[in-house]
């Protein structure tokens, strides 16, 4: 199982976003960037090479960006490396904990002949399918090791696109870039989502291309308010009411019941979406998330909280509040085979809360269906990114979109997108549940302030998050390269 090319089918043209006044003058700009950019790559193909064709911010955004930039006149593909060696991904699942400043700041030779022997088998198959004119993009530390094999003589113009990172330096983030080093004498060019991720011995090649969301995907999409209860019947999320236009979703979302398993939800467990204020994290299962903490808050803004509140109309907002916390099914993300694990600690964690509680938490499976985490989204008082690291957090720059308030700890990748009572409200420490409850508190109190950061997280992903932005920045990139 080696290296494979992916099938992007034609989504979305850029017609299509021009008819929103909203997307219109982003299409322009980005129009008249590649009218200047496109002809000096004529007769190029410029790839784009990850792990994994799904689940994950990388895998969700190169479908548009392949599309859209074939669209423009890039001739643009994306292929995938493999290997049926399952230690390489607990590997580059602990390369990228300690890029992100977590775990033993060890890596060892065992592990190194690994790193390099699934990058041989990738770049053997790769490699046929190159010409010299190619451009090819390296996405995260997973494939990086191919680099030197793929432009042994530095002749084929590669850029290395990291999507992690930490603001700091501790042993854990110097024993990961110590153990990359070696592989990027063939790299022209890093691109990172904040300056603050650079190491010292990429600062001399290194550039910013902020991540971005596509607003006519199924995850973004705009969905009135029937268009949302559609969507959540379909996933049997809304019980109890009939789907007049959508057919029922062949794989619906699942929910850890008190008694241990994962159903689908029934009248006796109703999360009351749309009916009652709804606090939702949706994120990959990973320990760095901060899940944990989030639902050791929600307990504390429940219990103590609650009983300290003398206005009727806010306790009863506390009283009948809800806590989303969802993920992807943790067996279809190929190349984070922690999440399995992560998923079975928070689940033993929710059985392990009192039985009056348990109605107000909701451990949701989600399939990898957009609509879903549209709806689930656009169903939410308060979304949470409560990262105890994060290299950009789309998640956060969804909701955003969607005009929802975020409460985000202020993880680096989290604070280049919301200045802290602006566009939502930063924790500076994401594993304090009792700051993090009291901001949940303050937020859910405040209806008048939760519209205006809504609004104002909207204008800013509007000014500086969405695809025609980061499209503009990658043809700039690869030009300058070429």
């Amino acid at each position: 199982m080696t290296i494979r090319e992916i099938e992007v089918k034609p989504l979305h043209g850029l017609g299509d976003y021009e008819e929103s006044v909203l997307l219109e003058p982003g299409v322009h700009h980005l129009r008249q960037t590649a009218s200047a950019a496109v002809p000096a790559l004529a007769g190029r193909r410029l790839w784009m090479v990850n792990s994994t064709a799904s689940g994950g911010g990388v895998a969700e955004m190169l479908p548009t960006m392949i599309s859209l930039l074939r669209e423009l006149g890039v001739d643009a593909r994306w292929a995938v490396i493999g290997t049926d060696r399952a230690e390489f991904f607990d590997l580059t699942k602990r390369i990228h904990n300690l890029i992100h400043g977590a775990g033993e700041p060890v890596l060892t030779t065992a592990d190194r002949e690994v790193y390099e022997a699934v990058a041989r088998e990738n770049a053997d198959s790769f490699a046929p399918l190159l010409s010299p004119d190619d451009v090819v993009v390296i996405h995260d530390p997973q494939p990086l090791a191919m680099a030197p094999l793929l432009s042994p003589e530095n002749k084929l113009p590669l850029i290395w696109r990291c999507h992690i990172g930490l603001d700091r330096e501790t042993p854990a983030t110097r024993a990961a870039w110590e153990f990359l080093q070696p592989y990027f004498g063939a790299i022209r060019s890093a691109v990172f989502t904040a300056p603050e991720y650079v190491p010292g011995f990429l600062a001399d090649r290194s550039r910013l291309i902020r991540p971005a969301v596509d607003p006519l995907s199924d995850k973004n999409l705009d969905l009135s308010a029937p268009g949302v209860m559609e969507v959540l019947c379909a996933a049997r999320l809304a019980v109890g009411r009939q789907c007049a236009l959508t057919p029922l979703f062949d794989s619906p979302v699942r929910r850890l019941m008190p008694d241990g398993d994962w159903r689908v939800a029934d009248e006796s467990n109703e999360i009351g979406l749309l009916e009652r204020p709804i606090v939702t994290q949706i994120s990959r299962w990973d320990r760095l998330k901060g899940f944990a903490p989030l639902l050791e808050a929600f307990v504390h803004l429940k219990t103590a909280l609650t009983e300290r509140k003398a206005d009727p109309a806010h306790r009863r907002r506390l009283d009948t509040a809800r806590l989303v916390m969802a993920g992807p099914d943790p067996t279809a993300v190929a190349d984070d085979p922690e999440g399995l694990e992560v998923l079975e600690e928070l689940s033993r964690r929710f059985l392990e809360l009192p039985p009056e509680l348990q109605p107000d938490v909701a451990l949701l499976s989600v399939p990898q269906n957009g609509l879903m985490v549209n709806a689930l989204q656009r169903s939410s008082t308060v979304v949470v990114q409560n990262s105890l690291q994060e290299g950009f957090g789309l998640t956060a720059t969804e909701a955003m979109w969607k005009s929802r308030p975020v409460v985000a700890s202020s993880a680096c990748g989290l604070r280049q997108q919301i200045d802290d009572g602006i566009e939502g409200r930063l924790v500076a420490d994401p594993e304090d549940s009792e700051t993090l409850a009291a901001v949940l508190d303050e937020v859910l109190a405040d209806p008048q302030a939760r519209m205006h950061m809504g609004r104002r997280a909207q204008s800013r992903v509007l000014r500086d998050f969405l695809v025609f932005k980061q499209l503009e920045d990658w043809l700039e990139e690869v030009r300058r390269v070429v």
